[in-house]
């Protein structure tokens, strides 16, 4: 059973804007799990979409686990610690999710996947909020995925925002020294809410229960957040994920909005609407204190200029929002003015 996590440092619902610089934010909602023993790399290697010898103690790449119809239950961080390797989960899924994958683990005796119950993430937001930490910090963590061990965990760039903000996540793993700790209680504190909106405006989709098994991971922008390592051997779900790639058939991708008019967020399943015509899917969400909303939303490449509102409120009119980077697939599937 996944444990109980401690209440977040604060507990307002709704997102600053702009977002706050630096800030630290107790990501509450997800846990750690060690995968530990011998077959940790065979096992790895063989239901992830992520090459298990680029996972260093240097660079901590995404990964994804699929269906065999290449549909990803769980959108993951690999970090190697020691001979071990740690992955966070939304703690909602935490419990299916490793007793999902704890099937194929039965092949790989002495090997265990557990959730760390005293592992924390520790999100920070600004350049600022991590030169406490490491010094050199844009040396050593120069692009997204880079990590570095630090004392009592490991420090990890995420992606920026579309807006430049910075972002690492530090896992905690055992007790900080007392000069770390004293380096991040002086971090301003910030909400959970506030690491969505970083999330979203970052382009990186998490699961739920009502998006799980929905999508191939292209679907979700994964391949452009270091997520899909296209030239590795066999794993489940590869060939789809494969064929999808190399044949350019990816006709729907991740976008990012905003409304000015829905009274509550888009909920995540919720169908995207050009009239009464569902065209997308709602992945994640968030509320500003001003009344507007951001949302990450899996829709038809030929659909996107509509005129576009989530279900809940199809008066809340959706307007895109940029991304830190850029999606390829867009462009291939654009129809030609010839």
């Amino acid at each position: 059973m996944i444990p109980e996590r401690p209440m977040s440092d604060i507990e307002n619902t709704t997102a600053s804007h702009p977002l706050p610089d630096p800030a630290r934010i107790t990501i509450t909602d997800r846990v750690i799990v060690r995968i530990a023993g011998p077959g940790t790399d065979k096992f790895l290697q063989g239901q992830f979409s992520q090459q298990i010898d680029d996972v260093t103690q240097r660079h901590s790449p995404r990964a994804a686990a699929c269906t065999p119809k290449g549909r990803a239950y769980c959108l993951t961080r690999m970090v190697r610690d020691g001979d071990d390797v740690l992955m966070e989960m939304p703690a909602e899924l935490a419990d299916e999710t490793v007793a999902h994958l704890r099937k194929y683990l039965m092949l790989f005796r002495g090997t265990t996947m557990e959730v760390e119950a005293s592992a924390r993430i520790v999100g920070l937001m600004g350049e600022t909020s991590v030169h406490g930490l490491l010094p050199d910090t844009s040396d050593k963590l120069s692009a997204a995925g880079d990590s570095a061990i630090i004392h009592g965990g490991h420090l990890i760039r995420t992606m920026s925002t579309a807006e430049d903000v910075t972002r690492y996540e530090l896992w905690q793993t055992g007790d900080p020294d007392e000069s770390l700790q004293k380096v991040l209680e002086d971090i301003p504190l910030a909400s959970l809410a506030d690491w969505h909106a970083s999330e979203i405006a970052a382009g990186v989709a998490a699961l739920t229960p009502a998006t799980k098994e929905g999508f191939v991971p292209q679907m979700l922008n994964w391949q452009h957040v270091g997520g899909v390592h296209f030239k590795k051997g066999c794993y489940t779900g590869q060939e789809v994920i494969a064929r999808m790639h190399f044949l350019g058939q990816l006709k729907k991708s991740l976008f990012r909005f905003k409304t000015v008019q829905a009274a509550t967020p888009p909920a995540p399943g919720e169908a995207i609407l050009d009239g009464d015509r569902p065209v997308g899917t709602v992945i994640n969400s968030v509320g500003f204190a001003d009344g507007t909303a951001e949302l990450l939303a899996v829709v038809r490449h030929d659909a996107v200029k509509l005129s576009l509102a989530p279900e809940s409120a199809q008066n809340a009119t959706l307007s895109l929002r940029p991304l830190p980077y850029s999606v390829s697939e867009r462009e291939q599937s654009e129809p030609s003015d010839t």
